[in-house]
């Protein structure tokens, strides 16, 4: 594989993502995703449940470069309520590993004070390298 993940060795585990990847390959980008479906339409509020929607979206969009999961270097998550995504977090773990399974890039998450879209309560951009 063509991905480094970089863990400094006295630095505490990280746990569901990575501090930082290296990698060489193609690059794949994808713009902010949010939870609705390919109608552009929202089947659900609930947080986990969006979650679920963008990881899947961000998927499909991955496979068009032919690219997958194991691909992802970096997740950029922004959300509208961070108490929602703490309290949640076992939740998104599951669909986590379901979606992308056990592979966990470097990721960062901010809270904002709103999407564009108004029902959007999570945001996720990708970035991939195909080896």
């Amino acid at each position: 594989m063509s991905h480094e993940i970089l863990h400094p060795k006295h630095w505490k585990p990280a746990k569901g993502y990575a501090n930082g990847v290296a990698a060489t390959g193609r690059m794949v980008f994808t713009g902010g995703i949010i939870g609705w479906n390919a109608e552009c339409e929202f089947e659900t509020d609930d947080f986990v449940g969006q979650v679920a929607q963008v990881l899947r979206s961000i998927v499909e969009v991955l496979a068009e470069a032919g690219a997958k999961p194991e691909h992802l270097v970096r997740l950029t998550w922004y959300v509208t309520d961070k108490s929602e995504y703490l309290t949640n977090l076992k939740g998104l773990g599951a669909v986590y590993k379901e979606i992308i399974g056990r592979h966990y890039p470097a990721m960062a998450l901010l809270q904002v004070v709103a999407l564009v879209e108004d029902r959007a309560k999570v945001e996720i951009e990708a970035t991939a390298v195909i080896p």
